[in-house]
């Protein structure tokens, strides 16, 4: 497969405009704006006029965000608001997934992830921020009292939120006191009035590591939050990227030029001149107010609410007509965990082979799991050991472990991405008495529904992991009995030859 992807990324690469000869430049768009006139050429973008945010626009996105291939909607006109003031969700399904990063439509969702690595992440030299004096996002500016943050519609996204979250398809750009580092990480943010939010940040994240820090030394963190921007700047701020990178920098390498950004005022963070709506503020210790519940990723209302520092916003910068990215979580599977699984899986792979381990062919984060909780790799085996090897490592590299429920070893003849092909290899390659080893005590979140009660109460936070080799017994493996189905190429062939005897649903 890693040839034939090769060859359709560069037959890709030769029809396109070069100033970097890469691959990254495929990228289409810049800012949210030519991200929508992108998807509307693919004939995915569905305008909807007229709804309201106590109800309807939530029950429309979690209607819309599940199916693979749903539009994008774009709501306008949205009752109680200014004209003009839009919403946008469910960016990242059909075609516009690979649009969004840069590859040709018609790869696999596992050719997807496997080119977003070799060619946006592998070998990058990260490119600097250019900060720039003026941009879209200064043409309207509000600081002291004119700050109002009810003016943009910002829906109730569940029925039993306890708020309105106006951030959930956003970032939020933090630095660390000590070393100046610059991250930006992906919280959700609620609104308490029209200068004030939470912004829930679990532990071990970046951006929390930044928070405890600031609190530790007596003093209001200060932050920016983007609500609208560009879809791949937002695609990295929850990738788990290493300690110490800025997303800034990781974006400027993908587009092989810098992006420009302004410094703000109040707190001197830097934003994307180009974003739709940003916050600039502190998030303040001293003002803690009830935060939660909201319906979270993993399908429930798992945190509850809690006590949260409050984020104090000084000031608004925003474009004219501007448009909130709303990213709602939903049960899964639904457009979070896909874009995720995209990205995350990729960076297992590459994790799982810096650690030391050999032939790893294949990895998925799967969208059922919201690319957390379930989580799949391929390996060609060549010693005892080392499937347990992978999969432990699987467990333990940064973006597998936070919350990493199960990790299943397959061999290499084994699709990944599909979970019925998984599955099979579980239920006729493992043994529930050999095949499973449970590691305890492991980072997880609050946002876990399986944590105890009394757990939670003393604030502990961790659960247990299961790693499972479904591979074949290595020592045995020639023994093994024959796969009843044809090879990969054989497959190939007969899909070619005699694909049009399947109807729609049966079709590859």
């Amino acid at each position: 497969m890693a040839d034939e992807l090769r060859k359709s990324i560069d037959k890709a690469d030769d029809q396109t405009p070069k100033s970097g000869g890469n691959i990254r430049n495929l990228i289409p768009y810049h800012d949210l704006r030519e991200w929508i006139e992108e998807a509307d050429k693919l004939g995915e973008i569905t305008h909807v006029d007229g709804l309201d945010t106590d109800e309807e626009i939530g029950m429309a996105s979690d209607l819309i965000m599940h199916p693979e291939g749903a539009n994008c909607l774009l709501f306008d006109k949205i009752k109680g608001y200014e004209e003009g003031y839009r919403i946008v969700v469910n960016f990242f399904g059909g075609k516009r997934q690979n649009m969004t990063l840069g590859f040709p439509t018609d790869f696999s969702k596992i050719e997807l992830s496997e080119a977003y690595f070799e060619h946006q992440i592998k070998d990058m030299t990260p490119i600097p921020p250019k900060i720039v004096e003026d941009g879209p996002v200064l043409e309207n500016v509000f600081k002291g009292d004119d700050v109002d943050l009810l003016k943009f519609p910002t829906p109730l996204w569940h029925p039993e939120d306890g708020g309105r979250y106006i951030g959930t398809g956003c970032y939020t750009v933090t630095t660390d006191p000590d070393s100046g580092w610059m991250n930006a990480g992906t919280y959700r943010i609620m609104i308490h009035d029209k200068n004030s939010t939470g912004c829930y940040i679990c532990p071990g994240k970046h951006g929390r590591m930044h928070r405890d820090k600031y609190e530790a030394m007596g003093k209001p963190m200060p932050a920016v939050t983007v609500l609208g921007g560009d879809p791949m700047m937002f695609l990295n701020a929850c990738t788990e990227m290493p300690l110490g990178v800025s997303e800034y920098d990781i974006v400027g390498a993908m587009r092989g030029e810098p992006l420009e950004v302004i410094k703000g005022d109040v707190t001197g963070l830097l934003f994307p001149a180009d974003a739709e709506i940003v916050l600039e503020g502190y998030v303040r210790f001293d003002n803690k107010k009830d935060e939660g519940p909201f319906g979270e990723w993993t399908g429930y209302f798992a945190s509850g609410v809690r006590d949260e520092p409050v984020f104090e916003v000084h000031a608004i910068y925003h474009r004219n007509n501007p448009i909130i990215l709303g990213c709602p979580p939903q049960r899964p599977p639904d457009e979070m965990c896909r874009y995720r699984a995209v990205t995350r899986s990729a960076l297992l792979r590459n994790n799982i082979t810096a650690a030391g381990v050999p032939d790893v062919t294949a990895a998925w984060m799967h969208e059922i799991g919201n690319s957390r909780l379930f989580n799949a790799i391929a390996i060609k085996q060549r010693y005892p050991g080392h499937a347990k090897q992978a999969g432990l490592a699987a467990a333990s590299v940064h973006v597998g472990a936070f919350c990493g429920r199960y990790t299943i070893v397959v061999d290499d003849d084994v699709d990944v991405s599909n979970l019925e092909e998984l599955m099979w290899a579980v239920a006729t390659r493992s043994d529930p008495a050999s095949s499973i080893d449970i590691i305890d005590n492991a980072w997880s979140t609050p946002l876990d529904p399986r944590i105890p009660p009394e757990k939670r109460a003393v604030g502990d936070f961790t659960s247990s992991r299961a790693v499972i080799d479904a591979c074949r017994p290595f020592h045995w493996m020639d023994e093994f009995p024959k796969v009843n189905a044809p090879s990969k190429e054989e497959a190939h062939r007969a899909q070619e030859k005699f694909g049009y005897l399947l109807d729609g649903n049966g079709r590859r």
